[in-house]
């Protein structure tokens, strides 16, 4: 069977190795399609059996395109650029997998917290983030990583996850919170990590932000969309204290940065997987799970259900 790698964004070179060994041990085909466009994607996934891509989107048209088409593996934790309900539709099994790019993300947000803490290095005199106290929001396998990273800044920890019970986050050192309020008013720093969903999109915005402690800074390594950009915006007009650093550049970056250069920060693309750890954990997993999908029917992931 055919097994179709796509990706507009390349793994790293040791995870394409590693990919393909490990589908060519299956005794299954590989085609590798890097940088592809779209009409690439739709002439390549024409006979492909399993799919395997990074942050490519895959709609409906995509799908009937390939009618052979069994599964669609996300290398990655987020699934907001597949049509879930176009693959069920069609019989199709979605997977993810979770916690092969967490430690990658979780990094990076230290990264850019330690950058705007110390006013993005400009020569004049910052902050540290011991006692300080941090809230993420979404306990997952990036929220655990960021956690855990936080407790060696010796920061207090809190965050808030409605799926993860109490007591799991008590025996890690973190402070369960019940409402986002609350974790927004209690913490000089708030970690997002939750998905882009019907509920969360523009979530964040001017009401919540305004609730941060002074010198708050919001960080963003989830999704653009759970995002209100003009009520972010308005608090940061307002509140002069107010810092944001985010993986995913907003649709009005530019207005960000004209209005506050040196309290804003966006990487140029999403960088939080972009490790060679990561790309290799990622790739090598989604290709370890199409083949088991493709064999047996292995779906421990699935996420199309």
């Amino acid at each position: 069977m055919k097994i179709l790698v796509f990706t507009e964004k390349p793994f790293a070179a040791n995870a394409v190795k590693a990919i393909e060994n490990t589908v060519n041990a299956s005794g299954n085909d590989l085609e590798l399609v890097e940088r592809g466009t779209r009409a690439d994607l739709l002439e390549a996934v024409k006979d492909a059996d399993g799919l395997i891509v990074r942050s490519d989107v895959i709609d409906a048209e995509v799908m009937a395109a390939a009618p052979k088409l069994k599964v669609i593996v996300r290398a990655g934790a987020g699934y907001d650029n597949i049509d879930l309900a176009a693959a069920k539709a069609r019989g199709i099994c979605v997977m993810n997998t979770p916690g092969q790019n967490s430690n990658a993300v979780a990094e990076l947000v230290f990264g850019m917290v330690v950058m705007m803490c110390r006013n993005q290095y400009n020569g004049t005199s910052g902050s540290e983030l011991k006692g300080k106290s941090l809230g993420i929001y979404a306990f997952g396998q990036v929220g655990r990583n960021v956690a855990r990273i936080a407790k060696g800044f010796d920061m207090k920890v809190e965050a808030l996850d409605k799926f993860v019970p109490d007591e799991v986050m008590e025996g890690e050192g973190v402070k369960p919170v019940h409402d986002v309020k609350e974790l927004f008013s209690n913490n000089h720093f708030v970690s997002l990590h939750i998905p882009a969903t019907a509920e969360t999109k523009n979530s964040i915005g001017y009401d919540l932000v305004m609730l941060m402690p002074k010198g708050g800074v919001l960080v963003n390594t989830a999704r653009k969309e759970v995002i209100d950009e003009a009520g972010l915006m308005k608090a940061l007009e307002e509140r002069p204290d107010l810092r944001y650093v985010s993986d995913i550049r907003p649709a009005s970056a530019e207005e960000f940065e004209k209005k506050f250069a040196a309290r804003c920060f966006f990487t140029p693309k999403k960088m939080g997987a972009q490790t060679a750890e990561a790309n290799y954990n990622a790739g090598v997993a989604a290709a370890e799970q199409t083949i088991a999908y493709l064999k047996d029917g292995w779906n421990k992931f699935q996420v199309n259900k």
